[in-house]
């Protein structure tokens, strides 16, 4: 993977893991019920694809 990709690469990752910190603040401030647990789950769920979109922008 050349060097630019990389770079797009890494920034899409550092973005899920801000969209995720938002989501999971979101939830746990303003919504219950359902709408909680779908909202972590799919902020937990943008964690880990971000931190594996920076994993392989490092390798």
């Amino acid at each position: 993977m050349d060097p630019m990709m990389k770079m797009w690469v890494s920034f899409a990752g550092i973005g899920l893991m801000a969209l995720a910190a938002v989501m999971i603040t979101l939830a746990r401030y303003k919504t219950k019920g359902i709408l909680r647990m779908a909202l972590s789950l799919t902020a937990f769920l943008f964690l880990v694809i971000g931190g594996l979109l920076g994993l392989v922008s490092i390798t």
